[in-house]
C-alpha cells in the first residue's frame, strides 16, 4: 500500500495525493481493480484511460496524459500521468519508489550537501541510496516522471539521480519540507529543480562578485595592516556577506523595494558599513584614530556598534535607502528594533501590502540558536499588528561562538532549527561558493517578495581570526584554526575558478585590488589630515523640529482641550453601531461615559486615558498601543475594542471620531516582553509625532525586556544621538498580590535615571493622566517616558477628576496639598507618590490631623526641584519633611531620594523616610501580612514627632524590621 503522506509531488497526480482524501496510486490501483471486474462500475474518463493500459496496440512507454476530470473536483488537478505498458502495475510500483527516494532528497538531501568550507566529512544516508529502495542497475535507464526535473516531465532513473545530487546535495542545502502551505513548498521546489535556477551565472555578474569579494578582503587587510591590534572584529572567511547584501539590495530594488532596514552583530559591521551601507571610510579610519575624546566624555560608543544611513545606487541606476541600525553587544535584541521601525515606515507610507520596506538581519550561528530573542522576533513576523511582510534572515555561520564549538552550543543539528517555526524556506550555503550563495540571494528575495514571508540563508564560513583580533583561537580550537590557516581566501578561491573558466585574468583581479587600495590610502589621509568634523545630525528628516538633551528651559504647552470637544468625544466613544449587539455589562460601561459628557459624574481613570488618545488623534496623530491584553486591560477597565456578543466582530470607537482623525490602533500582544518592548521602540525611532505606547500586563513583567530597557531606551540617545518619545505604562502598587504582582522596580528607572535621559512618573488623579499623555505629544521634547499606573486605584471612588480639569492646565510636576494652601502652618509634611497618598489622606481625615501636610510627587525624574523648593520654602526650620513609600527600603525611590536630597531640604528641613525594611523581594505573599505591614507604616507615618539626632532603624513586631525613620 502506498502511504500519501511520504509521496513526493514529482507529477500533476502527485500534486493531487497530497490533497485530504488523497488521489494516490492506492487509489489508481483500487480503480483498475474496479474497472477489471466491471468496467462500467469507473467513469468513461477512466475506462477510456484503463482501456489503453491492456490494449495490444499500445506500446510500453513512460507515464502519459490520464482523464480529464471537472475543474473544482477533488481528484482534478491541472493534470493527470498514467503509466502505461503491458506491466503497468509493475511501472506503478517503480514509480512509487522513485517517488519515495526523490521525497527522501527533498527532505533528507541537505544533510549531505557540501556545506563546510573546511571540507568536514558528510555522512551516509542509506534512504537516498537508490538500493534502499530496491533499484539497481537493471532501473537506472527505465523512464520515469518528474516534471518538476524537466520539460516534458520524463528523465531516465539515471537522470533523476544525477539531478537529485546535483540539486540537493551540492553548495546549497534546501529545507523547505517543513513548509506547511503546499503552494510555497511546490513553489521552492519547482525552482530549485528546475533547469533554469542552475544557469551559470553571466559574466557581468560573476565580475561584480569578484569585485565585492575584492572591497571586502582588502578593507580587512588594510585595517589590520594601518591599526594593528585595534578591535575590528574582521570579516576574514565569511567576505561572501558582501556580495550577498549587494546582490540582495539589487534584486531588491528590481522589484520594486525602496528602502531597506538592517540589523547586525558586530563581527563584519566595518566592512558592511563601508561597501554596502555607504559610510565613508575616512569617518571609520578616524573612529580608528580616536583623536577626539572630549567629544565623547561619559557618551558615544565602539565604532563597531555604529549605525548609519544611505542612498544606495543600483546598477540599474534605481536609488535603494539602507539603514543598518545602532546595536549594542547584547546580539540579537536588534531584531524586534529593525521589524518596529519597518513596521513604522511601511504605514506612514500606506504600505499595506509590504511591498516598498524590506527588513535584513544579520545574525551569527551561536546567538541565533541562543538568544530566545530571535524566537520572539520569528513569532512576531506573522502577527497583525506585527507583521512587515517577511524578513530575510542571514546567518554568518562560523561555526563557532566565541570559542564555544556547536557541539557544546546547542542541541539540534542546525543553528537555524528555530526558524523551522515558520513557513520559512532554510537555504544552506557554502560561503566559499560565491555563485551559490548568489542563488540563494535570488530565492530568497523571490520568495519573500512572493509570499510575505520570512527566509533563512545559512552561510556557511568560518572565522579566520579569533573572537577579536587580540584573541588567540588556537589556545580551544588548535585543530580548526590548523585547517583555517591553510584555506586562501574566498576571493582567491573564487578568482582561481573564474581563470579556469576564461572570465578574467589574474591581472584584472589585481587591478581591482590596487584601486580599491589606493582608495583606502585617500581616506586615510583625510582622516589624519582633517581637523576636527562637525558631529553628524541625527534630527533631520521626520525629527526636524524635535530635540532632546536637558530639560526644556521654557514653559510647558497647554494641554487642556474644551470641555465641548471632551463631551464630544466622551459620547463618541460611548456609540455602538445600530446592529452592534453588546454585552449587557458594558452597556453600564458606556452609560456611565455618557454621563460623564453630560458632566453628571467625574472622569474615571480609564475615560481620562481614552479623552488623551481621541484628542490627540482628532489633532491628527497617530496613537499606537501594544501588550498582553491591552483591548480589554489587564483589570478589565479599558475596554477599547467591543466584541459582538452574538458574531464576535469588533468596534473600536475610538477609530471611528471623526473622517479626518490620526489612525489609532490597539494590538493584543504575544506573551512577549522583549520582543514586543524592542518592537515599540524601533516604532518610536521612525514616527516621532506619534504616540507610541507598550503596557506590561503588570509593571513587574517588565524586566522580562529589561535588555531593551537598559541597552536601547535609557541609553540611546547618549550612545547614538537617537531620540524616542517611547512611553512605558507600567501597573504598580502594593496590594496584598505577592511579590510578582507588586512592583513594576520603580528604583530600576530611577538607577538608570541621568543626564534628563527618561521621564519617570506616578500620576495619581485622571486629569494628571490625561495632561501627561498629551504632553507627551505637544511638547518637542523627546524623552521616553515610564508611567506607574494604577491597579486598585482604576475604580476607586476618591481617584476621579471633574471634566473641567481635562480642560485647562498642564500635568503637574508636584500636586499640593488641596488642605492647606500654604504649608506655613504645617508640623510635618509627608512626601509620597501614587496609591499610598489616597491611604495615607484617609487616616490623616480618621484621626483629623490637620497639621500634616501630604504633597505628590508626581514626576520623580527629572526631579522638580525647583518646584519642590518653592512649595516648601513656607515651611518653618526644623519642620520635618518624610519621604512615606510602600516599598522596601532598598526599592521604591527613596534611597534616589536620599542621594538626591540629601539630609535636608534647602539645607534647613530634615527629610527622612518611612518604608518597609529592606527585602530580596518586593512583597510578602500572605494578603494578610500585607494589611498587618500597611497599618504599620501608616502608624509611622503620622506617630507623634520625636528627636532623631541620627539615623536609626525603627523595629516593629515580626521577622523584619521596619525600614528606618531617621534625620539624615
Amino acid at each position: 500500500m502506498l502511504n500519501h503522506a511520504i509521496l513526493a509531488p514529482v507529477s500533476k497526480l502527485n500534486r493531487a495525493a497530497e490533497l485530504p482524501n488523497v488521489a494516490n496510486l492506492d487509489y489508481l490501483e483500487g480503480l483498475h481493480a474496479d474497472y477489471a471486474r466491471d468496467p462500467s462500475s469507473v467513469t468513461p474518463d477512466w475506462q477510456a484511460y484503463f482501456a489503453a493500459w491492456t490494449s495490444p496496440d499500445t506500446p510500453a512507454e513512460p507515464l502519459r496524459r490520464g482523464p480529464t476530470f471537472p475543474r473544482g473536483s477533488l481528484f482534478a488537478p491541472a493534470g493527470r500521468t498514467r503509466p502505461a505498458s503491458a506491466a503497468g502495475g509493475e511501472m506503478l510500483r517503480l514509480q512509487h519508489r522513485v517517488d519515495r527516494m526523490l521525497r527522501a532528497y527533498r527532505v533528507r538531501g541537505h544533510l549531505q550537501a557540501r556545506l563546510d568550507p573546511l571540507g568536514t566529512t558528510v555522512r551516509y544516508l542509506p534512504e537516498l541510496d537508490p538500493q534502499y529502495y530496491d533499484l539497481g542497475v537493471a532501473d537506472m535507464d527505465k523512464v520515469f516522471v518528474c516534471e518538476t526535473m524537466s520539460a516534458d516531465g520524463y528523465l531516465t532513473l539515471r537522470q533523476i539521480l544525477s539531478r537529485l545530487r546535483e540539486t540537493y546535495c551540492g553548495a546549497i542545502g534546501f529545507q523547505y519540507m517543513h513548509i506547511d502551505d503546499l503552494r510555497m513548498r511546490h513553489w521552492v521546489q519547482e525552482r530549485v529543480e528546475g533547469r533554469a535556477y542552475w544557469v551559470p551565472l553571466p559574466r557581468a555578474q560573476q565580475l561584480r562578485i569578484l569585485t565585492r569579494l575584492t572591497d571586502a578582503v582588502v578593507f580587512e587587510q588594510f585595517i589590520r595592516k594601518k591599526f594593528v591590534g585595534a578591535k575590528s572584529f574582521s570579516l576574514e572567511g565569511g567576505e561572501s556577506l558582501i556580495p550577498l547584501l549587494d546582490l540582495a539590495i539589487e534584486r531588491a530594488s528590481q522589484a520594486g523595494l525602496r528602502e531597506i532596514v538592517l540589523g547586525m552583530a558586530h563581527r563584519g559591521r566595518l566592512n558592511v558599513l563601508a561597501n554596502i551601507i555607504g559610510k565613508s571610510p575616512k569617518t571609520i579610519f578616524r573612529e580608528f584614530e580616536d583623536r577626539d575624546p572630549d567629544l565623547y566624555l561619559g557618551g558615544g560608543d565602539v565604532k563597531y556598534h555604529l549605525g548609519h544611513s544611505h542612498d544606495y545606487r543600483t546598477a540599474a541606476g534605481q536609488t535603494v535607502h539602507l539603514s543598518l541600525c545602532f546595536n549594542p553587544s547584547h546580539l540579537e535584541f536588534v531584531n524586534p528594533v529593525v521589524l518596529g521601525r519597518v513596521r513604522a515606515k511601511q504605514d506612514r507610507v500606506g504600505d499595506t501590502d509590504h511591498a516598498q520596506v524590506l527588513s535584513l538581519l544579520i545574525h551569527g550561528d551561536a546567538a541565533f540558536i541562543g538568544e530566545g530573542v530571535v524566537q520572539e522576533t520569528l513569532n512576531l513576523s506573522r502577527l497583525p499588528g506585527y507583521r512587515v511582510g517577511g524578513t530575510v534572515h542571514v546567518i554568518v555561520n562560523n561555526q563557532i561562538g566565541f570559542t564555544t564549538s556547536p557541539a557544546e552550543g546547542r542541541s539540534s543539528m542546525y543553528a537555524t532549527s528555530v526558524a523551522k517555526m515558520l513557513p520559512a524556506p532554510i537555504l544552506h550555503v557554502n560561503g566559499e561558493d560565491p555563485e551559490a550563495v548568489a542563488r540563494c540571494v535570488q530565492l530568497a528575495m523571490d520568495f519573500r517578495q512572493t509570499f510575505r514571508q520570512d527566509v533563512v540563508i545559512d552561510m556557511y564560513c568560518y572565522r579566520r581570526l579569533g573572537h577579536n583580533e587580540g584573541d588567540e583561537p588556537s589556545f580551544t580550537q588548535p585543530q580548526l584554526y590548523a585547517l583555517i590557516e591553510q584555506r586562501p581566501s574566498v576571493r582567491d578561491g573564487y578568482l582561481e575558478r573564474l581563470a579556469r573558466l576564461g572570465g578574467v585574468t589574474q591581472a584584472q583581479a589585481d587591478r581591482l585590488a590596487v584601486k580599491r587600495q589606493e582608495l583606502l590610502e585617500q581616506h586615510l589621509s583625510q582622516a589624519r589630515a582633517e581637523q576636527r568634523p562637525k558631529p553628524p545630525s541625527s534630527l533631520a528628516g521626520r525629527w526636524q523640529g524635535y530635540r532632546g538633551g536637558r530639560t526644556p528651559a521654557e514653559a510647558e504647552p497647554e494641554t487642556g482641550v474644551s470641555t465641548a470637544l471632551l463631551a464630544t468625544v466622551l459620547e463618541r466613544l460611548a456609540t455602538v453601531p445600530d446592529d452592534f449587539h453588546l454585552h449587557p455589562k458594558l452597556k453600564r460601561f458606556l452609560e456611565a461615559r455618557r454621563q460623564m459628557a453630560r458632566d453628571e459624574s467625574p472622569l474615571d481613570w480609564a475615560s481620562a486615558e481614552a479623552l488623551a488618545w481621541g484628542t490627540l488623534a482628532l489633532e491628527g496623530h497617530r496613537l499606537r498601543l501594544s501588550g498582553q491584553d491591552v483591548q480589554r486591560g489587564t483589570f478589565s477597565q479599558r475596554h477599547a475594542v467591543l466584541h459582538d456578543l452574538d458574531n464576535g466582530t469588533t468596534y473600536t470607537p475610538l477609530q471611528h471620531l471623526a473622517p479626518t482623525q490620526g489612525p489609532v490602533e490597539f494590538h493584543n500582544s504575544p506573551l512577549s516582553e522583549t520582543g514586543v518592548l524592542g518592537f515599540e521602540y524601533g516604532y518610536s525611532l521612525d514616527w516621532p509625532d506619534a504616540l507610541v505606547m507598550w503596557e506590561a500586563q503588570f509593571g513587574d513583567f517588565a524586566n522580562a525586556a529589561q535588555v531593551i530597557i537598559d541597552q536601547f531606551i535609557v541609553s540611546g540617545e547618549d550612545k547614538w544621538r537617537r531620540l524616542s518619545g517611547l512611553v512605558l505604562l507600567l501597573p504598580h502598587g502594593f496590594e496584598g498580590a505577592g511579590p510578582e504582582h507588586s512592583s513594576a522596580r520603580l528604583e530600576r528607572f530611577l538607577t538608570l535615571a541621568a543626564e534628563d535621559n527618561i521621564q519617570v512618573t506616578v500620576p495619581s488623579t485622571p486629569a494628571q493622566y490625561f495632561h501627561l499623555l498629551r504632553r507627551q505629544l505637544l511638547r518637542p521634547w523627546r524623552k521616553p517616558l515610564v508611567v506607574l499606573t494604577p491597579k486598585s486605584l482604576l475604580r476607586h471612588p476618591r481617584v476621579i477628576s471633574p471634566l473641567a480639569q481635562c480642560a485647562t492646565g498642564r500635568f503637574q510636576a508636584v500636586l499640593p496639598d488641596s488642605r492647606h494652601a500654604s504649608l506655613a502652618g504645617c508640623e510635618r509634611v509627608l512626601l509620597c507618590t501614587g496609591k499610598f497618598y489616597y491611604e495615607l489622606e484617609k487616616r490623616r481625615e480618621e484621626l483629623g490631623l490637620d497639621s500634616v501636610a501630604l504633597v505628590r510627587l508626581e514626576q520623580l525624574y527629572p526631579f522638580p526641584r525647583a518646584t519642590l523648593d518653592n512649595l516648601l520654602a513656607p515651611c518653618p526650620d526644623g519642620t520635618n519633611v518624610i519621604w512615606v513609600q510602600e516599598e522596601p527600603d532598598n526599592m521604591g525611590a527613596w534611597r534616589y531620594l536620599r542621594v538626591t536630597v540629601g539630609m535636608q531640604f534647602q539645607g534647613r528641613l530634615p527629610f527622612s523616610g518611612i518604608c518597609r525594611p529592606a527585602s530580596a523581594s518586593p512583597a510578602t505573599g500572605s494578603h494578610a501580612a500585607h494589611h498587618l505591614e500597611q497599618e504599620q507604616l501608616l502608624e509611622k507615618a503620622f506617630a507623634p514627632a520625636q528627636p532623631a539626632p541620627r539615623p536609626r532603624t525603627e523595629t516593629i513586631t515580626g521577622i523584619k524590621q521596619l525600614a528606618p525613620i531617621a534625620t539624615l
